[in-house]
């Protein structure tokens, strides 16, 4: 069915002259030539190989091989400068934290010193304050025991004033005084 009639006439006309039904492959008659053409193909193939093909191969190889060492070269060289950026930045942080120390340090000395002037101050006022205050308490106590017996001898005498002339109101009205009674 798929075997056209040319085809079918052509191979049984092949057959007779052959003779022999013996794939040509396998047939002993034609070794000779076969080895012969398999040694120059595969000396062929092999020349092609070895000449172009293997050294495509080793050259592409040889160039990763060279991209992957400076590859990890370059890894290197920026883990040493990620490293010394690491170093560095650490220290300035440790000198940041040693100059806030010393500026927090300075400020609270300033604070305190600036606190301790003005508890002086403060201190100084109210100590010549309680000062002026005790004088003017002595002034006015000298004051007033100086007056004290002028005051009292002022009330006495005003409180006798006084008794003598209820006494003489009273002796004119004719009642008895208190000290009589």
């Amino acid at each position: 069915m798929f075997i056209t009639k040319a085809f079918a006439a052509g191979s049984t006309d092949h057959s007779a002259e052959a003779g022999s039904g013996v794939f040509p492959p396998f047939d002993s008659s034609m070794f000779a030539s076969q080895v012969f053409w398999l040694a120059i193909s595969f000396g062929l193939f092999l020349w092609f190989m070895s000449k172009v093909i293997v050294p495509r191969i080793g050259g592409i190889l040889e160039m990763r091989q060279d991209r992957i060492a400076q590859d990890l070269d370059k890894a290197r060289e920026l883990s040493a400068e990620a490293a010394a950026s690491t170093a560095a930045y650490e220290q300035e942080i440790v000198d940041a934290k040693a100059r806030a120390q010393q500026i927090s340090q300075k400020a609270r000395d300033k604070a305190n010193g600036e606190a301790a002037a003005a508890r002086k101050t403060i201190e100084d006022e109210l100590a010549k304050k309680l000062s002026d205050a005790e004088a003017r308490i002595s002034t006015i106590r000298v004051k007033a025991m100086t007056e004290v017996g002028s005051i009292a001898e002022d009330t006495a005498t005003e409180i006798f004033a006084r008794l003598l002339r209820r006494q003489n109101n009273k002796s004119r009205s004719g009642e008895s005084c208190i000290c009589c009674r």
